[in-house]
């Protein structure tokens, strides 16, 4: 029997939930292989329709689901129930997008005459990979786990979804997925549409299954390197798309801090302790400048966190790990501790910290991820010491450049600097937040992720799907989209683009 620990009062008590079995898990697969199949027949229409009874039937859980997690994650009424309406809009939004079409990339060219001699008539579309496997986040018990943004991509794609519970909060996993399938059901799914499974050594075997076409994950990165070894052992290999590790360097100039030192660091300090640091777009470097303006800087970014309460994280492991981290960067060269917050508290709690380190002595050492209310500051003397200073900075989800308004030249070269190494660039803001929209892109160069998706935003769909092409096809075989005279979604015909009427 699988327990759940309260990670405020760190109390362990029964879930009442068991290990899946292999003979459980074989029918979960075999059921989600046959649901591909009937997926495939249902129109778009149907498909949103789908993804809107999944939403609303999340909806009329809100005040169980919020409670359940609240118990599982420490995390406050406010954060679950603004995460869990985050979760509706995006399975909402997708709806939206599945009755758009554009995500589809319908191409059409007639078969004609062509530079090189007679062409064939080909007609490409994107269509779903299969039944996918989701590994949801500790961090984000809806918005990233069972009914998370991985879930609702492979569904609005098409796809059968089986999930792997999260450990951290089982019985928010099992309970989302109760309200998913209630959704499905009402819809009139087929019984594959969505499964669950529980414990690692499952996890394990799901990816290893052959039903299994891709994987969505959101965590560590030494777990996506443990289900990519899997992979590579399977006769058939499949997409492990993995959102892993992240510091989002933020970089400061003395001309911002002229214009408005005290709302920036009262702001770095929200975006650095907010949900107890545990978020992964969370600033964990910032490049910050020498001279007074910069210390003024610092004492108040130390004021505002040494004032901290102690921060509850999500679990033991989660807490093991940022009090690894945090003492590995206090010890690593030239570092400081400007600030530390309050101490103690129950359960598993940890304190906010504020590190600075000279940019002379900086190093890859200074950069590993602090997954909890913790900064290093960065002091530097000019921009040729941020340029070496990134180098050894991985690849983030995020960069973040705060800078005065008349600083143009300054700020575009600094972008320029930066660009490489994250997915999205931040003017002026806090990167924590992610805004659930057409444009986002929340990605970023390895080992932020190991692919160049999105796992937010419309475009996160593309990661399951694959191209197919028809060429001299019937009429009667072709989907929808790709007979004469089909209008309903975008298309690309002899390489013009016709919008849908």
């Amino acid at each position: 029997m699988l327990s759940t620990t309260n990670p405020t009062t760190g109390v362990t008590t029964d879930a009442g939930i068991v290990l899946t079995s292999d003979a459980e898990l074989e029918a979960i697969t075999t059921a989600a292989a046959a649901a591909a199949v009937e997926l495939a027949r249902h129109d778009r229409e149907w498909r949103a329709a789908l993804l809107e009874s999944m939403a609303e039937a999340l909806e009329e859980r809100r005040t169980e689901l919020v409670d359940v997690a609240r118990e599982e994650t420490g995390l406050g009424d406010p954060r679950l129930n603004g995460e869990l309406s985050r979760t509706v809009f995006q399975l909402r939004l997708f709806a939206e997008a599945v009755r758009e079409g554009g995500f589809l990339e319908a191409m059409i060219d007639h078969a004609g005459d062509t530079p090189l001699g007679p062409g064939p008539d080909v007609r490409r579309l994107l269509i779903p990979v299969g039944p996918v496997a989701v590994f949801g986040s500790s961090n984000f018990p809806f918005a990233f786990s069972v009914p998370g943004g991985d879930t609702a991509s492979a569904l609005a794609a098409g796809n059968p979804v089986v999930m792997k519970a999260h450990s951290a909060h089982l019985l928010t996993s099992r309970l989302s997925f109760e309200a998913l399938r209630a959704g499905a059901e009402r819809a009139g799914a087929p019984a594959g549409t969505v499964g669950i499974v529980y414990g690692q050594s499952a996890g394990a075997a799901l990816v290893a299954h052959p039903a299994i076409r891709a994987v969505g994950f959101t965590g560590s990165l030494g777990a996506a390197q443990r289900l990519q070894q899997i992979i590579d052992g399977r006769e058939i290999p499949i997409p492990l798309y993995g959102e892993l590790q992240s510091v989002n360097p933020v970089i400061v100039t003395a001309g911002a801090l002229a214009a408005n030192s005290e709302t920036l660091a009262a702001g770095l300090a929200g975006s650095v302790t907010g949900s107890g640091g545990q978020l992964c777009t969370k600033p964990g470097l910032v490049f910050l400048p020498e001279g007074e303006l910069g210390d003024q800087f610092a004492e108040s970014l130390a004021v505002a966190i040494g004032a901290q309460p102690p921060h509850v994280l999500l679990g033991e492991r989660v807490h093991e790990n940022f009090e690894r981290v945090r003492a590995e960067l206090q010890a690593a060269n030239g570092v400081t501790e400007l600030a530390r917050g309050e101490s103690g508290g129950h359960g598993y709690s940890s304190a906010a910290a504020v590190l600075s380190v000279g940019i002379a002595d900086f190093a890859a050492d200074h950069t590993e991820e602090a997954f909890g209310p913790l900064v290093v500051l960065v002091r530097y003397s000019d921009v040729a010491q941020i340029e070496a200073g990134l180098r050894v900075v991985p690849g983030s989800l995020t960069a973040t450049i705060h800078a005065a308004a008349d600083e143009t030249e300054l700020t575009a070269h600094l972008a320029e600097l930066v660009a490489p190494i994250a997915g999205r660039l931040l003017f002026g803001g806090f990167p924590t937040g992610v805004r659930v929209s057409w444009a986002q892109h929340h990605g970023g160069p390895w080992p932020a992720t190991n692919s160049l998706h999105t796992s937010v935003g419309v475009t996160a769909i593309r990661r399951f799907l694959r191209p197919m092409v028809w060429q001299d096809a019937p009429e009667a075989v072709l989907p929808v989209e790709l007979r004469e005279g089909n209008r309903s979604v975008p298309r690309r015909v002899d390489g013009v683009l016709q919008l849908a009427e």
